[in-house]
């Protein structure tokens, strides 16, 4: 039965969005990886390579949303051992709010990230859009794997280590103390709320970099990017996707200091905040120190956070409390949003 409230902001409930996902056509033989949850790319055989496909919105950010939409797009073709090749940009811009200078700027932030990492820019649209407040960047990013180094969330195996890089949240971090820098002033300095807006930097939203030296360094059964509804959200989507349950310890869960002081002072659950920045990575025990070596030996923190159980229905306990981890309903900012 459909019911007919409304719907909170963010993400579409995971039952709604896989009773839709369930009906979504895919008649075509080329299709690897279909729509699922916990599946952030679609992967399609092309001539000699398969072609990776991410979809992705920038709705929070205002700052930089040039720049944060090919990093979160990049991210997530990364997570499959692809790299990353084609970008086509959707930028609806706020009627009465636009003018040449907005156009060059967010041009300017998306045509800089995507040399950066290689990327050609090979179209899209560009408008201006009645009922909106703020500009909106849909990109759709293609990159291309050997068939035999496709990565994808479903191959994480019982036992395997879960490392996590980075920690989290990071993308809260930057983006609250970007969008909400006069709510953070009673609690940070004002080098602090700095320090914090550069997270978007440093330690980086990027994960492109972690994803390439661990592959690199051993065998990876599975990545993903942890995104809206934040780490919590993304052990949840692993455990689907995969058919395993996980047990994380959160102790090990790596909080830096400032974004432990942001969450607090905006009384966010970090564990439950957008995480871009971090990447969770499932790998054989045997591979495990490896590639959370070669990952330190590059200045990128790794942690081992829990392990994957068993097969069964989606499951993510605490070892620490022996509770379940809460699977967000909603990422913890859009109340932020709301208010």
């Amino acid at each position: 039965m459909i019911e007919n409230r409304p719907l909170p902001l963010g993400k579409l409930p995971a039952e709604t969005l896989s009773k839709i996902l369930g009906r979504a056509p895919q008649n075509d033989e080329r299709i690897v990886l279909g729509p699922g949850i916990g599946l952030d790319c679609a992967v399609v055989r092309g001539s000699e390579r398969l072609l990776v496909f991410k979809a992705e919105p920038i709705t929070f950010a205002t700052d930089e949303i040039g720049w944060y939409a090919i990093q979160v797009s990049a991210n997530d073709i990364a997570t499959t051992g692809a790299t990353p090749r084609w970008y086509l940009a959707t930028l609806l811009l706020p009627e009465g709010k636009t003018d040449e200078a907005l156009v060059e700027r967010i041009s300017g932030q998306l045509f800089s990230a995507c040399q950066e990492i290689g990327v050609a820019v090979i179209g899209g649209h560009t408008e201006i859009t009645h009922g909106l407040d703020r500009p909106i960047l849909v990109g759709a990013l293609v990159g291309e794997v050997e068939p035999e180094r496709l990565v994808t969330p479903r191959r994480a195996a019982p036992g395997d280590h879960l490392l996590l890089t980075k920690g989290i949240p990071i993308e809260a971090t930057a983006l609250l103390s970007r969008e909400f820098p006069d709510r953070l002033r009673a609690f940070l300095t004002e080098e602090e709320l700095q320090q914090a807006a550069d997270f978007l930097y440093h330690p980086g939203l990027s994960v492109l970099r972690d994803a390439q030296i661990a592959l690199t360094a051993g065998q990876v059964n599975a990545m993903h990017d942890p995104t809206e509804g934040g780490l919590a959200a993304a052990l949840w989507e692993l455990s689907e996707a995969c058919g395993c349950s996980l047990e994380i310890h959160t102790p090990d869960i790596h909080i830096p200091e400032l974004s432990e002081k942001v969450c607090r002072a905006l009384q966010l659950d970090p564990l439950a905040a957008i995480a871009s920045g971090a990447l969770l990575l499932s790998v054989p025990p045997s591979e495990s120190q490896g590639i959370s070596r070669a990952l330190q030996a590059e200045g990128i923190v790794c942690a081992r956070i829990g392990r994957v159980v068993k097969k069964g229905p989606a499951f993510v306990r605490d070892r620490f409390s022996g509770k379940v981890i809460p699977r967000p309903a909603r990422d913890a900012i859009t109340r932020l949003y709301e208010a």
